[in-house]
C-alpha cells in the first residue's frame, strides 16, 4: 500500500485542497477554537478551495455593493431544473420551487404545515443528527425505525416503516442519501415509500443535500421523480451547500411536484423566502451549473474514500468501514477495540483527532464515529495514525 499516495497527482485531477495552515485560520465551526494539537474531522465542510465561478460572482457582489434582501430568483430554479434534468433526467418545474435559509429551515417551515404538537415523524437511524432537533423544535415526538444493518449495508426496513405509517405517523423524515451511513436508497425502496404513504396519508419530506455526491457506483434516484405517487406525497428539501462547500451562505430549496403538494408549501410564511441570502442564492445559481468542480470534487473524494479503506486496513484493523456510496463522510464503528467509553470522547482526548459522535446519529452508537475525509490524504494518514496509537493493540 501507498501510505500516503501520490499528493499532487491527485491534486492535478481533483479538486484543490487547502493546506492546514489555511484551515486553521478559518473562521467556521469546524475549525474555530480548535486546539493545534486536535485534527478536527466531524463537520460536514470541505477542506476543498471553492469553484472559480461562485468565488467571482460572491466577489463581484461585495465590489457592488449587492447585498440586500433576496427578491426573485428565477435564474435560480431554471439552473437547479436543468441540473436535475441532466444529472438524474429528473423533469422539475421551475415555477414549484421555494427558497429558504437552509434544509433545517426548510424542513422545519414545511413540517409546520403538517403537523400538531405531539404528532409522531419517522426517522431511520442512524440519521443526521439534526433530524432529531428539528422535531423537538416543533413539539412533535420521534417514532424510529432503524436501517436495517448487514455488514454496515444500510437499507430501509419497508416492513417495520409499513407498521409505523398503519399506527397513524403524520410525516416521515427521509434522509436520501442517507448521513452517516452513505446509503443511496434504491429505485425499489423509495417507490414501496411512496405507495405506503399514499395508502396511510403520510407525507415524505425528502432531504438530499448530499445527491450530487453520489459515486459512480450507485444511481441516486430523486424521491419525487420514483413515481407518480411519489410526486403526490412528497416534498424536497435540498441545497448546492455540501456539493460545492456553501454551507455558511444560507439558500435552500423546497421542491414540490403536484398541485396538492403546492398548496401546502404555499402555505409557508412569505418571510421564509426572503430570509434566504441574496449573495447565497446567486452563488447557487452558479454552483448549479459548476458540473466541472462537482466531477472534479467527485474524483478526490473517491480516491480519499478508498485510501481511507487502505490505511484503516493498515494502521486500524479492527475498525469497521464500508465504504460510502454518496458524500464524504465514513461512519466509522470501533466496537471491537473495547473502549469503555464513548469512542468519540476517548479519541478527542486520547489521539487528538476530533469526530462526531455515533450517539449524535443514533442513541445506542457509542462505539461509532462520524469521520469526515473531504480533505487531504496527509491529514487522514495524521488522523488515522494517531489512532492507532491511541487505541489499545
Amino acid at each position: 500500500m501507498n501510505a500516503l499516495g501520490d499528493s499532487q497527482n491527485s491534486l492535478s485531477r481533483g479538486v484543490n485542497i487547502l493546506p492546514l495552515e489555511i484551515l486553521r485560520k478559518k473562521k467556521s465551526v469546524k475549525w474555530q477554537n480548535i486546539p493545534k494539537d486536535v485534527l478536527p474531522l466531524p463537520v460536514a465542510e470541505m477542506d476543498f478551495e471553492i469553484d472559480e465561478s461562485i468565488k467571482d460572482t460572491i466577489i463581484n457582489m461585495i465590489a457592488d455593493s449587492d447585498t440586500g434582501y433576496l427578491g426573485n430568483v428565477p435564474e435560480l430554479f431554471n439552473s437547479f431544473a436543468q441540473f436535475g434534468k441532466t444529472r438524474w433526467n429528473w423533469e422539475t418545474n421551475p415555477e414549484l420551487i421555494y427558497t429558504c435559509t437552509d434544509v433545517g429551515v426548510g424542513m422545519v417551515e414545511i413540517s409546520r404545515q403538517l403537523l400538531s404538537k405531539g404528532d409522531q415523524v419517522l426517522i431511520n437511524s442512524p440519521v443526521y443528527n439534526n433530524f432529531y432537533s428539528w422535531i423537538e423544535e416543533l413539539e412533535c415526538s420521534v417514532l424510529d425505525i432503524p436501517l436495517l444493518n448487514d455488514s454496515l449495508d444500510y437499507k430501509l426496513d419497508i416492513n417495520k416503516i409499513t407498521d409505523a405509517y398503519q399506527k397513524g405517523v403524520k410525516v416521515h423524515y427521509l434522509c436520501n442519501p442517507q448521513n452517516p451511513v452513505g446509503a443511496v436508497h434504491s429505485k425499489s425502496e423509495l417507490e414501496a415509500i411512496a405507495e405506503l404513504a399514499a395508502q396511510y396519508g403520510v407525507v415524505v419530506l425528502s432531504d438530499e443535500i448530499h445527491a450530487p455526491l453520489t459515486f459512480s457506483e450507485k444511481k441516486f434516484h430523486p424521491f419525487l421523480n420514483v413515481s407518480p405517487t411519489a410526486a403526490e406525497v412528497g416534498i424536497t428539501v435540498t441545497s448546492a451547500s455540501k456539493s460545492w462547500n456553501l454551507a455558511g451562505l444560507k439558500c435552500a430549496l423546497i421542491v414540490v411536484a403536484s398541485e396538492k403538494m403546492k398548496e401546502v408549501a404555499s402555505k409557508m410564511p412569505f418571510a421564509v423566502h426572503y430570509r434566504a441570502s441574496l449573495i447565497g442564492a446567486f452563488a447557487q445559481v452558479e454552483a448549479w451549473r459548476a458540473i466541472n468542480w462537482l466531477d472534479q470534487a467527485l474524483v478526490t473524494l473517491d480516491e480519499n474514500r478508498k485510501y481511507l479503506d487502505e490505511i484503516l486496513k493498515d494502521k486500524l484493523p479492527k475498525v469497521k468501514y464500508r465504504i460510502p456510496d454518496a458524500s464524504y463522510l465514513a461512519w466509522l464503528d470501533f466496537s471491537e477495540y473495547g473502549v469503555s467509553e464513548e469512542i468519540s470522547s476517548y479519541l478527542e482526548k486520547e489521539a487528538k483527532v476530533l469526530l462526531s459522535a455515533g450517539t449524535f446519529y443514533d442513541p445506542k452508537a457509542t462505539q461509532f464515529a462520524r469521520l469526515n475525509f473531504a480533505t487531504s490524504k496527509e491529514i487522514i494518514n495524521q488522523a488515522i495514525s494517531s489512532m492507532a496509537k491511541a487505541l489499545p493493540k
